[in-house]
């Protein structure tokens, strides 16, 4: 059986340009409507995680997307419907086990025409929440990402299980190294990161510029066209964003973010301000500057204990209104 390869020589990032300053949104025009400012369809959830897509779209609103759908499994629409009320929902087909039937979900999205123009989203954000399956289910997830993100052309923020359902290429079948990337954003713990090089995290922490820096390379795929530069985003303390020729490491947030859900706001971050048109590493950098900054303004108010992922919501608008200064 052959040995899954590994990242054993360090990256060399010496030669990478640095980000030292953080992007700001354009300025609102006067004449401004939802439209402008972009849609962002959240894919996520299954039976006993319907919070995870909630905070991903309520943080998209919180963080200026014109409007947000949340796709997902229909038993758990209601649920979701009533926990982000600003955004609309779409009801998707199921499995036995509660969640979404990445298949036959693809086709109903397809019937919606929201793999088309004009009813195709702005961005997709797909992941949290939506479990854990067999091989089966990984390639039915796979599937869904492309048919946006390299079918339709529209960008995705991949986290959480959509990252899961990832695979190396092994020397005989394709993998996520090997395939095509539109636009797309990836926003890993080390945990997913080690899975996705079967790697050990240790081996992702005591490199974490090298692993970084190569997945965005490999998601790439040496294709020098901005639209298929992938950016990467390697969460945990000093957060790491770079699309393999351009780096930003964050200083903004604390460890009372080390909870359940911190991830999911910060996935529907990213979304909104890839909605509101900023590129992939500019709406990654301005991203996890104001999911920090918020982190920080919570635990002022709330303690590094007691913080949990809606507090950040709550302090997402000064978070921005001080970052736009």
């Amino acid at each position: 059986m052959k040995k899954k390869a590994k990242l054993t020589d360090r990256t060399r990032t010496e030669q990478l340009r640095r980000i030292r300053v953080i992007p700001k949104l354009p300025r609102r025009p006067r004449d401004a409507h939802k439209g402008t400012f972009g849609r962002v369809l959240v894919i996520g959830g299954s039976r006993g995680m319907i919070g995870a897509p909630a905070l991903v779209a309520n943080s998209a609103l919180r963080s200026g997307a014109g409007l947000v759908t949340v796709a997902c499994p229909r038993s758990i629409q209601p649920c979701v419907a009533v926990l982000c009320p600003c955004a609309t929902t779409l009801p998707l087909p199921e499995d036995d086990h509660g969640r979404i039937d990445p298949r036959a979900a693809l086709e109903l999205l397809r019937e919606e025409g929201l793999l088309d123009e004009p009813a195709a989203p702005s961005v997709v954000a797909m992941g949290p929440g939506l479990g854990r399956g067999d091989t089966a289910f990984d390639a039915g997830l796979v599937a869904l990402a492309h048919a946006f993100g390299d079918d339709a052309r529209v960008p995705v923020v991949l986290d959480a299980d959509a990252l899961n359902a990832l695979h190396k290429s092994d020397g005989e079948s394709s993998g996520w190294d090997r395939a095509l990337h539109f636009r797309t954003i990836i926003t890993p713990h080390p945990g997913e990161m080690a899975r996705l090089h079967g790697s050990s995290v240790a081996e992702v922490q005591a490199d974490r510029e090298g692993f970084a820096v190569r997945t965005a390379q490999l998601l790439s795929g040496g294709r020098a066209h901005p639209d298929y530069r992938a950016v990467v985003v390697l969460k945990g303390s000093g957060t790491l964003v770079t699309d393999g020729v351009n780096i930003f490491r964050c200083r903004t947030g604390n460890p009372g973010m080390a909870t359940g859900g911190s991830g999911d706001v910060l996935t529907g971050v990213i979304a909104a301000l890839v909605a509101q048109r900023m590129s992939g590493i500019e709406a990654s950098v301005l991203g996890v500057h104001v999911h920090g900054l918020a982190g920080d303004l919570a635990a002022r108010a709330r303690g590094l204990v007691s913080l949990i992922a809606s507090d950040l919501l709550k302090h997402l608008p000064m978070a921005f209104r001080r970052t736009s200064r």
